[in-house]
């Protein structure tokens, strides 16, 4: 049957490339197939999803985390990450750069293939019934192009939110990202991509989700995980569908009556000033940065942000920063990956060096902070290494300074 179902969805991808006139060229090719899509009967169109949706299974059932379907750089091949690496399946079936593209548009809406066509990135979510879990399953996806063809990247979102107390955080950590504990403030997840940010996002929602009568707003670009309410109201705002941009969410929010907000990524200097500005207003808000530790995290607000008002939000956020979690995912002694992070907590010394601009002095009071909840990246490590879950030459190579991780392992 599946075998079937393969040839079949090969079949019309392959009747449909054929008629791709020779003189389009390039970046006219996928205009072609986003024009003509519509000319694929429905039922054709439902056959190339569920050609999809069985490589996805195939994906679910490996334990990757994404996949990569199409461009110049997949070479036909269907690729999964599977525990941190990147393999080809030979076991999948191969597309052409034209076939893929076909099978990619064809998962798209008229609008988003526009958006697709003038932004040349998409960033969307997908979800279908997994029939062996009995269950709607979610991917992020970010459809792109590769040397004029369209690629895709889709992540796998846990259908399972890792509880707070699995991710070892201390007990103050979690008292200062609590929104019963402390009303308004700004604290950050960072990581660079892959370092499961999301994840330890929705952990925290979740923990609130429990015990705190809320509103809780989240703005993302796609939303991954989808949470339902239970003593707190969430709601669920994606960038490009909901709502036109993560500035717009934030400021349309404080009129929604929100308590918390959470903004999938602070990418740009009008998200920056708005997630201020709302946390000025004393709301509590979460959000995401690609950095790898708390320093950098603070750093890299400060640069995005024009020379002349740099001194002024440097002393916003001072004032309104809580704590940043800082965390990568190491390979594992058992094949897998575990979490390791930073934590900062900004206590009356941190807040000083990040006014003074002083952001060099805060590492060491990470270092020195484990009472009040604080961990360093390599302090972390070493906990790792010294509990047997990770080799010693993970723990040197994700470290952030290396001199300073084999000095703890010196003793």
């Amino acid at each position: 049957m599946v075998i079937l179902m393969i040839d079949a969805a090969k079949q019309i991808l392959l009747n449909f490339v054929s008629t791709i006139p020779k003189t389009a060229l390039g970046p006219e090719r996928v205009n072609y197939i986003i024009s003509k899509i519509n000319t694929i009967k429905i039922e054709e169109r439902m056959a190339l999803i569920k050609l999809l949706n069985y490589m996805l299974g195939v994906m679910l059932e490996k334990q990757a985390s994404d996949i990569e379907i199409g461009g110049f750089g997949a070479q036909n091949y269907v690729w999964l990450r599977i525990f941190g690496k990147k393999e080809k399946i030979n076991d999948l079936p191969q597309f052409s750069e034209d076939e893929a593209s076909v099978l990619i548009v064809s998962l798209l809406n008229q609008n988003q293939c526009e958006m697709l066509l003038s932004q040349r990135n998409l960033d969307f979510s997908y979800s279908f019934f997994y029939e062996p879990a009995k269950a709607n399953v979610r991917f992020r996806a970010d459809a792109y192009f590769d040397l004029d063809s369209l690629t895709l990247n889709m992540r796998a979102i846990n259908a399972r939110l890792r509880p707070i107390e699995s991710l070892d955080f201390h007990p103050f950590a979690v008292k200062m990202m609590s929104h019963n504990y402390i009303k308004f403030g700004l604290s950050l997840v960072t990581g660079i991509t892959g370092s499961g940010k999301s994840a330890t996002l929705d952990a925290v929602i979740d923990f609130h989700n429990d015990s705190d009568p809320c509103h809780i707003v989240i703005i993302a670009s796609p939303v991954e995980y989808v949470h339902k309410s239970r003593t707190s109201i969430i709601k669920h705002r994606e960038v490009g569908r909901d709502v036109l941009s993560f500035k717009d969410g934030v400021t349309q929010a404080l009129r929604q009556d929100p308590d918390i907000i959470v903004i999938g990524e602070m990418r740009d200097q009008d998200t920056i000033m708005a997630a201020l500005e709302v946390t000025d207003t004393g709301h509590k808000v979460f959000s995401t940065l690609h950095t790898s530790s708390a320093t950098e995290s603070i750093d890299r607000i400060i640069a995005e942000i024009h020379p002349n008002e740099q001194e002024r939000v440097r002393n916003r956020l001072a004032d309104v920063l809580i704590s940043v979690v800082s965390q990568k995912l190491v390979p594992s002694l058992d094949g897998k990956r575990v979490l390791a992070k930073e934590v900062l907590i900004v206590t009356p010394s941190v807040k000083a060096a990040i006014k003074n601009d002083n952001t060099s002095e805060i590492y060491m009071m990470i270092n020195q902070g484990g009472p009040q909840g604080m961990i360093t990246m390599e302090q972390d490590l070493l906990r790792l290494y010294t509990e047997r879950k990770i080799s010693k030459e993970n723990a040197v190579a994700y470290a952030n300074n290396k001199t300073r991780i084999l000095q703890l392992m010196k003793g």
